[in-house]
């Protein structure tokens, strides 16, 4: 069976029109997990998998399924996506390109009037960036059963809301059990997020596996005390321990390059006045590897380097590690459908390993599972500026096809 082309057009119309939900000032979006920005981006999708047949069903986390059914709906479906929510200064294709590609699969099954063996259901996580409710990849990691479904929807934001309440005020707080279900593949699109592809001039990422990455939750703690009257030797000053901190934090990654990864993503003084010497800093630090070995070690250097600055800078604090998320390596044999379906396409490509966390990452735990990555224009992305060529999302979208295809036609 010949396998029908995607309609690039509609797919970039359904982009563009995503993009419009939470839109920023300099082209990207902002729709941070169970917000009104993130509820409007569901209502959009699910009006256009009911125009396309689909049944949809909300799980106990907000994972959104839209399934089209097989001739034997009886099967373990293949479950296409990615996640619509965004950081707050996100790029329009960060997550979204992943979840309209699985639509525009459906639709164009549905055009070419193709039954597959097994259901597809096209499926947008809840809370993959983390950024609202930590820890990211929240829904995928509750349907893999790696955390908790109770400790999820307990997690509070910066304001106290849990994500329990935020998805009761949106209307996707769900009654279908999350997860408990057998699935018999898992593929991804992404934008890569990084430059390799672009550098390399290859349309398509076969995408190997996902590195590990470590989260701590930092408190440095001096003493606040007025700006004018204290001298600069009797202060006790918090955010000049964790500027040092910072910087050790750096050079841990430098030391295990070129894999090693390390941020600084969030900052908060206490009480953060202008005229007062900061009394506590918080800060995060995220941290990257794809060797086991190396992100323990890395792991370990920070710890000292943390008791090491509050000893130089006589202060005290907490560090702790938060969540932690293993090296992936993905199914071989779907791995090589995806770089099959790129070659009989003609498309450049190439292996890479992802340097972000993905919800693919957890499905691996649940089914084989494989991602398909498309460059993005300098390596680009959590950024307002993210883009990426039409021609390459309607290229990843077609090999997307194309592997899924494959999958669903498959008995055992």
């Amino acid at each position: 069976m010949k396998t029908p082309s995607v309609n690039g057009a509609r797919l970039i119309e359904s982009l563009r029109s995503m993009a419009r939900i939470g839109a920023t000032q300099k082209g990207g979006v902002c729709r941070l997990a169970a917000t009104t920005e993130d509820r409007d981006a569901r209502h959009l999708f699910v009006d256009w998998a009911k125009k396309a047949n689909c049944e949809i069903n909300v799980d106990q986390v907000g994972n959104l399924f839209c399934r089209r059914r097989g001739q034997n709906d009886e099967l373990a479906p293949i479950i296409l996506g990615s996640h619509l929510d965004s950081q707050p200064t996100g790029g329009k294709y960060d997550g979204a390109f992943g979840v309209l590609a699985a639509l525009e699969v459906i639709r164009a099954l549905n055009d070419n009037n193709i039954e597959t063996l097994r259901p597809i259901e096209a499926v947008s996580w809840t809370n993959e960036e983390g950024s609202r409710f930590p820890p990211a990849m929240m829904g995928s990691a509750v349907f893999a059963g790696a955390l908790k479904l109770s400790d999820a929807l307990n997690t509070k934001d910066l304001d106290g809301c849990t994500l329990q309440e935020s998805l009761s005020q949106i209307g996707y707080a769900g009654a279908v059990p999350c997860g408990e279900r057998p699935v018999y593949a898992y593929f991804e699109a992404h934008i890569e997020q990084g430059p390799i592809l672009e550098a390399e001039s290859k349309i398509i990422g076969v995408v190997e596996g996902i590195q590990g990455i470590r989260w701590f939750d930092c408190t440095i703690v001096g003493e606040e005390a007025h700006a004018g009257p204290t001298p600069m030797h009797a202060r006790r000053d918090a955010l000049i321990g964790a500027a040092h901190l910072v910087q050790r934090i750096n050079a841990i990654a430098v030391q295990n390059k070129p894999y090693g990864r390390a941020t600084v993503g969030q900052f908060r003084l206490f009480p953060n006045s202008r005229n007062v010497i900061p009394g506590k800093v918080s800060l995060t630090v995220d941290m990257r590897h794809p060797d086991p070995d190396a992100l323990a070690s890395m792991g370990g250097s920070l710890r000292t380097q943390f008791e090491t600055t509050c000893k130089e800078t006589e202060l005290s604090g907490n560090l702790e590690e938060i969540w932690y998320s293993p090296p992936t390596n993905f199914e071989l044999t779907c791995v090589h459908i995806v770089e099959r379906a790129a070659q009989l396409r003609q498309y450049s490509n190439m292996r890479i390993v992802s340097g972000a966390g993905h919800d693919a990452k957890y499905m691996a735990d649940v089914c084989p599972t494989a991602m398909i990555f498309i460059p993005c224009k300098g390596g680009l992305s959590h950024n307002e500026m993210e883009d990426a060529e039409d021609v390459h999302l309607v290229a990843g979208t077609q090999v997307l096809l194309d592997a899924a295809l494959i999958k669903a036609m498959e008995e055992e």
